[in-house]
This record gives structure tokens, sequence and C-alpha cells, in this order.
């Protein structure tokens, strides 16, 4: 008897620590960062490795459904090896977030979710990888303390951390020697907002 009323406490915290992870989890807020429509695609805009001399190409593309599709073809000629599209996102429109949210479906190939602090062109850009599965929708949440900085393919020093208020610029780009024909399709681009994501 007197070991059942001892686990009672802990059976009562661990079911009030469920239900306040739950009502947490209702707070949280998702909001779009990029559209896909047709107009939305025509605003992202290709940087590849041709301004180092290479030769790979890639673009982004729309498709039915309001789809983005970024695919193109990785080449290492010339020192090359990375494809990339950008797009312009509202000023403030990651302030208070936690984490960037993708639905997309892949080729089996590793990408990276690229943030830019401000609107220059170059300079240092915050990343985050994702792995995706050949053929098959996936649904990933990138926290903003996962992504790190990084300059032409290096770690700078002296980084400024990543200020979520501060991102004007969101890409996706593959590197990392995945030589070939790509395709990823991207049907969401949101973040997420809420206490429980902290």
């Amino acid at each position: 008897m007197y070991g059942y009323w001892k686990a009672v406490p802990v059976v009562f915290l661990l079911l009030t620590t469920v239900s306040i992870a739950s009502l947490e989890a209702q707070d949280a807020e998702r909001m779009t960062l990029v559209e896909f429509t047709s107009d939305a695609v025509e605003s992202w805009y290709v940087v590849n490795d041709g301004v180092m001399g290479g030769r790979s190409s890639s673009e982004m593309r729309h498709e039915e459904g309001d789809i983005g599709v970024f695919d193109g073809n990785l080449s290492l000629e010339n020192n090359g090896g990375f494809a990339s599209v950008r797009a312009v996102v509202a000023e403030g429109a990651l302030a208070g977030a936690s984490a960037p949210v993708l639905r997309v479906r892949g080729d089996g190939k590793r990408y990276q979710l690229r943030l830019r602090m401000g609107g220059d062109f170059d300079g240092v850009a915050y990343a985050a990888g994702f792995e995706t599965t050949a053929g098959q929708w996936t649904t990933l949440q990138l926290p903003l303390k996962s992504f790190r900085p990084t300059f032409r393919g290096y770690v700078p020093r002296n980084a400024k951390p990543l200020d979520s208020a501060q991102v004007r610029q969101i890409g996706i780009m593959l590197t990392d020697k995945q030589e070939g024909p790509f395709r990823l399709e991207i049907a969401g681009l949101e973040a997420v907002k809420g206490r429980n994501q902290g």
C-alpha cells in the first residue's frame, strides 16, 4: 500500500508534464516564409559555382500544385562543386522563430538550407544540412541553433551569432562533391514560432 501512494506523485507529475507539453505544442505557430506559386518562384535567383569558374547548372521552377523544383547538374570541373538558389524574405520574417520547416521530396542527396543576415550578395551564410529519401515526401524541422556559419566552404573566425530577426535571404544549396543530376521538390517553407520550440 505504501508503495502505491509513493508512486502516485510520480505518475501525477509525469501526467502533468505531458499535459503542459501538449498545451505548449498548441501554442506553436507556423508562418509561411516563402510561397511556391508560379509568380513567387520567379523571385528565386541562381548562384552556382560559375562565379568561381565552375560549370554546375541549376534553376528553381514551378510545377503544378504550387511546388518549387530545384534541379540541375553538379559538376566538379574547373574546381567547381556547388549549385544554389536564393530568395529574399520579408524583414523580420524569422523574428521569434525557433526553426524553419521544409516539406520536400528529394533524390537521396544531402542538401543545405542557408540563411543570410542583410541583403549583401556575398558574405557569411548560416547553413544546416538535411538528408532526403529518393521519391519520398518528408517534413523537416531544422532548429536555428543547428545552423553554422560558413564562408566559401570555410568556417569563418569571429562570425556574428545568427540573429533570426535579421535574416533577409534564404537559400538551398547542393555541394559536398555530389556530382551529377539532382532534383529537389519543395512544397512548403515555413517557420515555427512558439514556446515549446525554444
